[in-house]
């Protein structure tokens, strides 16, 4: 018996096939092969199609097949990670409207503002523990004001994940988790939150049907079990945002425990059971995937979009391609500190951490004489790290303890460089895994069909890969280069 899980990541899909029992990873693959395009007709936009997703989801499940490791019909659960509050739209016959605006867009920051002082400071930050920012309600907003006939012929939205199992079951739902992360979640009350309703003057019928995570949200169409080789009537038994989803393929789910990854974007995820949340919304709180009203368990989520993004843009305009890899090792022939380079990562919409501020990404203290590319690269990771920092500084305000990270052996985790200025920066002890978004899924999946009896049962193929302790003498290098990279911040917000 087997399971599948997809991550529909902003770069590609990634899908992995696990055995029930043993849990060996069987498959993995990704599509497409180049990163994904988000689609920026104004500056500060960011979109993406989803019947793209859909399309290079089917092109990923295919081409794990094709390694031949596993018999597809043997798949009895499939599970859903996504990027997060992106705003995806259809119509009553599950037409999609519009491309998705995702996460990363800037948009729709007025909008939030004006909802959030509509509803008042006190009771959005109590009830939603967060302002609407430039979430997905606010995303909406600009829809219904910007373009009104295209609101008009909205019958319901959802955040990608949705839209993936509807593609794939024909049924349309979403979970609390979700609904918190699009700020539609009211705390207090345990349900959809009638202020951004009122506030945005949205109808509740544009809201999917509410379920659990760990559930069935609905099972695999004839045609599209045909279509991809696999039984007509699986069930899509979990859904879950990246980030969520990260720190459960983690086994993260206690408070006190926390998370981080570093793709597209870099986040710093820690769970608590308590309703915290920052006064300007720099960090924000939602609902985890065990979330429930009797154990409330609320994730904060410190967010920088500039991380792999900018590695990206690195290796495109700097690197002429080269892999990341090679990238690595000339960034490791330069001091730690860049001989006085920094950078500021801050290059892919607004940042929650400034305040919803678009400031642009920087580099500083540039000397033709002196720098080359290899500064750059090296410089880019030290501020992406710098960045993170600072904003976990922002999670420590707020009474959390920031110890031990767990993270996932993958994406700029796999630099040396980057793992040890986090480790070092930060002062915590960083636990790299043998697992990733996709293959948390598919553990997700086989908890949601009920195939695991608990939450332990899932991650008894788990394992550590490396841990990186905290040094002194390394410490006091990146305390001297951070204490440098925060002054630029401190200056750049007076």
């Amino acid at each position: 018996m087997l399971l599948l899980g997809i991550d529909l990541g902003t770069s590609s899909i990634k899908v992995s096939v696990l055995d029930l029992h043993s849990q060996e990873l069987l498959a993995s693959a990704s599509y497409p092969e180049s990163e994904a395009e988000i689609i920026s007709i104004k500056p500060g936009w960011a979109e993406q199609s989803p019947e793209e997703w859909w399309q290079h989801t089917q092109k990923a499940i295919l081409k794990a097949h094709q390694l031949g490791k596993y018999n597809p019909t043997d798949i009895a659960a499939i599970g859903i990670s996504y990027q997060m509050h992106g705003l995806v739209c259809v119509d009553k016959n599950q037409k999609v409207i519009r491309n998705s605006i995702i996460w990363c867009d800037s948009r729709a920051v007025p909008y939030g503002e004006k909802a959030f002082n509509i509803i008042g400071a006190e009771k959005s930050l109590s009830h939603l523990l967060n302002s609407p920012g430039n979430f997905t309600a606010a995303k909406l907003a600009w829809v219904k004001e910007e373009e009104p006939e295209l609101f008009r012929k909205i019958d319901k939205i959802m955040l990608p994940g949705d839209f993936l199992a509807m593609k794939l079951t024909g049924e349309i739902t979403t979970s609390a988790s979700a609904l918190s992360e699009g700020i539609f979640w009211d705390f207090k009350a345990d349900s959809i939150s009638k202020d951004i309703l009122a506030a945005f003057g949205f109808e509740e019928s544009i809201i999917p049907d509410t379920r659990e995570v760990f559930t069935t949200h609905g099972y695999v169409k004839k045609d599209v079990a045909g279509l991809l080789s696999l039984k007509e009537g699986i069930p899509v038994t979990y859904k879950a945002g990246d980030q969520p989803n990260n720190a459960f393929s983690l086994n993260i789910l206690q408070p006190g425990e926390i998370a981080a990854t570093a793709g597209t974007s870099g986040v710093v995820y820690g769970v608590t059971d308590k309703a915290n949340y920052d006064p300007k919304s720099r960090v924000n709180s939602f609902a985890h995937v065990n979330y429930t009203s009797d154990a409330k368990r609320i994730g904060v989520l410190l967010c920088i979009n500039g991380t792999g993004i900018l590695n990206s843009w690195l290796r495109k305009n700097f690197f002429n391609g080269l892999s990341y890899d090679q990238i690595n090792r000339e960034a490791a022939s330069v001091n730690i500190g860049a001989d006085g380079l920094l950078c500021y990562p801050f290059g892919n919409g607004a940042e929650r951490v400034l305040e919803n501020k678009d400031v642009g990404a920087s580099i500083k203290g540039l000397q033709f004489n002196q720098h080359q590319r290899a500064h750059v690269a090296r410089a880019a990771q030290e501020g992406i790290v710098c960045a993170l920092n600072y904003g976990m500084e922002i999670m420590k305000e707020l009474g959390m303890k920031l110890e031990t990270v767990r993270a996932g052996h993958a994406n700029m985790f796999l630099s040396e460089i980057f793992s040890t200025a986090f480790a070092n920066t930060t002062g915590c002890r960083v636990e790299l895994y043998n697992t990733d978004g996709s293959i948390g899924a598919a553990r997700a999946a086989g908890l949601g069909a009920k195939l695991y009896k608990n939450f332990s049962e899932c991650f008894t193929g788990m394992h550590q890969i490396k841990s990186i302790e905290p040094k002194g003498e390394l410490q006091e290098k990146y305390g001297e280069l951070y204490g440098r990279w925060r002054e630029g911040i401190v200056n750049r917000e007076s």
